[in-house]
């Protein structure tokens, strides 16, 4: 038969919160690969846990993978634990799971923390839709990519940063969203944990008077969807009803459903719409039925 990859989630920072069924896993299986080994051994002593232990991470994350995959083929069931928290989550065990699902092999999670999660739960932000962006890329053309794709963004945003990036990470934030409210969260679960609600100008003053310290989790508000809607309704009536129109039309979609969206586009109803371009005398006008 063949063994399984069991995905478990080890604490980020207090190490009461391990759960009992990864603590039993990490003894029963046959393997553990860890994205450090010299970190994971302490987390692993503390617990007395003897399994043997092998390395995955970022740089062998492809090689390695079809290796462990070969040694579950052959019945060997192996853990994979990641530095802190739940294994997958903005790290290499996504390409060993997705390696994994393509060989067949079954993949399992088991439950626990995550710095994303934690944060968000405790950041006084909404927690109903989010995105989740992790690391900023360092490559400064896919950062402004990325930056610029968050710009209109509705859902809370989380990301990740180090402490002697995080103010870089304020200013572009700032330059590419505005002011916008944001929860800096720090050392969370563990002694000095700290949460600051603020805003994002308030955050790079505070930060360049007293120099960031530990892992932080950046806990950002969404854009207003009404300010949203307001802005994507202003750039619409920039151009002209006839190219509204023409718009939607030139997809192939008919004079009477292109009128709809030109209406729900601009804000105004459907007659507006119809009058508008009946006052213009705009040749595109067929049929002066409304239903």
């Amino acid at each position: 038969m063949q063994g399984k990859l069991y995905l478990c989630a080890t604490p980020i920072g207090n190490l009461e919160d391990i759960t009992l069924r990864v603590l039993r896993t990490l003894k029963e299986v046959d393997l553990i690969a860890a994205e450090d080994t010299r970190n994971s051994i302490k987390l692993l002593n503390h617990f007395e846990i003897k399994t043997p232990m092998t390395s995955y991470h970022e740089y062998n994350k492809i090689e390695k993978a079809y290796q462990l995959v070969e040694k579950m083929k052959n019945g060997k069931n192996i853990a994979l634990i990641t530095d802190a928290g739940t294994p997958g989550i903005s790290d290499p065990g996504e390409e060993l799971v997705r390696i994994c699902q393509e060989s067949g092999i079954v993949v399992t999670s088991l439950p626990g923390a995550a710095a994303c999660i934690t944060a968000l739960t405790i950041s006084g932000l909404s927690t109903r839709r989010f995105s989740f962006e992790a690391f900023l890329p360092k490559e400064k053309k896919e950062r402004t990519l990325i930056l610029s794709s968050l710009e209109q963004e509705t859902r809370t945003i989380i990301i990740y940063e180090a402490p002697h990036h995080l103010i870089k990470t304020l200013e572009d934030l700032y330059h590419s969203l505005g002011e916008r409210n944001i929860t800096l969260c720090r050392e969370l679960t563990k002694k000095y944990e700290t949460i600051f609600s603020t805003t994002i100008s308030g955050a790079i003053s505070h930060y360049k008077e007293q120099a960031p310290k530990g892992e932080f989790v950046l806990i950002i508000q969404g854009k207003n969807q009404q300010e949203l809607l307001k802005e994507q309704q202003q750039n619409w009536k920039n151009i002209s009803l006839e190219e509204h129109m023409e718009h939607y039309e030139s997809q192939n979609i008919s004079h009477k459903e292109a009128m709809k969206l030109v209406a729900k586009d601009r804000g105004i109803s459907k007659r507006e719409v119809y009058q508008m371009l009946l006052t213009e005398n705009q040749p595109i006008i067929q049929d002066n039925r409304i239903k």
